[in-house]
């Protein structure tokens, strides 16, 4: 089975494998210019305090409006509607080597954390999110919002 298709058996069925760092490795980067657009989000392991953070927020995903302007966090509302959460501040996308590849990369403009993505397939990504001070790496994916 190929690591695309695991990721996607691990999106569908949920679960927080150990298994996601290796197949992190074995995808291919993107460059920045693939991130434009919306993208929403899921996590892996709700378990873990940024995750359980994220959904208590109601985390919907990412805009990427260019390289220079990005909504690092959607959330929605009670309701439904979804909204640019302003509380973390902004990001730019950039290309960074993380792993042994240069691929695509949320560089957040206040906080000392990085997202790094790996291509799933031309409509989800594998994240990875590098927070400093936080001791194991948070797995999310993005799938792309036509």
């Amino acid at each position: 089975m190929t690591a695309e298709n695991r990721v996607l058996d691990l999106i569908r069925d949920g679960g927080a494998p150990a298994e996601l760092e290796k197949l992190f490795g074995e995808l291919a980067p993107v460059p920045a210019e693939f991130m434009l657009g919306t993208w929403a989000g899921g996590v892996f392991d709700q378990a873990d305090a940024m995750a359980a953070r994220l959904v208590k927020m109601r985390w919907y995903g990412k805009r990427f409006h260019t390289t220079e302007t990005v909504d690092p966090l959607l959330c929605r509302t009670a309701e439904g509607a979804v909204y640019a959460y302003d509380g973390m501040g902004g990001a730019r996308l950039r290309e960074i080597s993380y792993r042994g590849a240069v691929s695509a990369a949320m560089v957040y403009d206040t906080q000392p954390i990085i997202d790094h993505f790996r291509r799933v397939s031309d409509t989800v990504v594998l994240g990875a999110m590098d927070a400093k001070g936080q001791q194991d790496t948070l797995y999310f994916h993005l799938t792309r919002v036509p």
